[in-house]
């Protein structure tokens, strides 16, 4: 704190409290000398204060006389914390020097405030980060290190970060859909899921990877047809099987593409006999190839 000069007759300090105490005032010394000209006299005062009511710490100096402060103590001698204004008395009119709340053994002195341990308290300030800041705050200081980013989420705060894989469990139920195995080609079944039909019927897109089954229960010749490339886009490597459980020719059609028949390398519609099997898989975007039993 800088030195305080009382220059006049009518200049003294005083301190006060906000408030009530709850059981003792606080405590304080003064220390100054008095420069008249010619001589430097020091001296010095002490006491307590009296709750909200004004006390004189330092009073005014004799005629053509300097009064200079080299130091003040208010000590908190209460059982609770107490906020103490500390003031410049100019013939009544008062410049506050400071105001301060001390805690329980709190002492305020010119040079900082001193905990009962005689640690000097310091106040440390905040910065609003949003503005006014640049640069980049290293990990070691609390920043993240990071210069530039995207997206949205948490930043690693390690150059060697230890991951915890979840346990994600087994879905309760649900339907696995738009995934792919290696980034590419579809997830496919574990089994050959069927769709029975005992009705003329032209494959639809869900069929893929499937068996087409007519069942023994209907006892007609039906005709099951692939439809072209243009209407129904199967993935390349699609297989559908078709099973033929009735004593009914099921015909194998296709629309407008090609599917040649295994190993003879003809082409058009098949017949597929009672208890035959047979496999059409995709080869191009616009050819199939078809193989089994039965089949002719």
């Amino acid at each position: 704190m800088a030195i305080l000069i009382l220059n006049a007759t009518t200049k003294t300090i005083v301190a006060a409290l906000s408030g009530a105490i709850t059981t003792t005032n606080p405590v304080f010394t003064a220390a100054f000398a008095d420069n008249d000209g010619s001589t430097f006299t020091e001296s010095a005062s002490d006491g307590a204060l009296n709750g909200v009511t004004s006390v004189t710490l330092v009073s005014a100096p004799a005629a053509s006389t300097q009064r200079v402060i080299k130091s003040i103590t208010i000590q908190n001698a209460d059982t609770a914390a107490v906020t103490v204004t500390l003031s410049y008395n100019n013939n009544a009119t008062l410049r506050t020097i400071v105001k301060v709340t001390l805690a329980v053994g709190d002492t305020w002195t010119t040079d900082g405030t001193f905990d009962t341990n005689g640690s000097l308290k310091q106040t440390l300030g905040t910065v609003n980060l949003s503005t006014g800041v640049t640069g980049t705050l290293a990990v070691a200081n609390g920043g993240t290190g990071v210069t530039t980013s995207t997206g949205t989420g948490n930043v690693v705060l390690s150059t060697s970060p230890t991951f915890t894989t979840p346990a994600l469990g087994t879905p309760a139920s649900g339907n696995l859909s738009s995934c792919t195995a290696d980034g590419t080609n579809s997830v496919g079944f574990l089994i050959i899921p069927q769709n029975s039909q005992s009705a003329a019927y032209t494959l639809v897109l869900a069929d893929a990877g499937k068996h087409i089954l007519h069942p023994s229960t209907d006892a007609n010749a039906r005709t099951f047809t692939i439809p072209a490339n243009s209407s129904v886009a199967y993935t390349i490597g699609t297989a559908i099987t078709f099973i033929n459980m009735t004593s009914q020719v099921v015909t194998i059609a296709i629309t407008t593409d090609t599917m040649y028949l295994s190993s003879a390398g003809t082409t058009g519609s098949r017949s597929l006999a009672q208890y035959g099997s047979a496999t059409a898989v995709k080869m191009t975007s616009t050819t199939w190839l078809i193989s089994g039993s039965g089949l002719t």
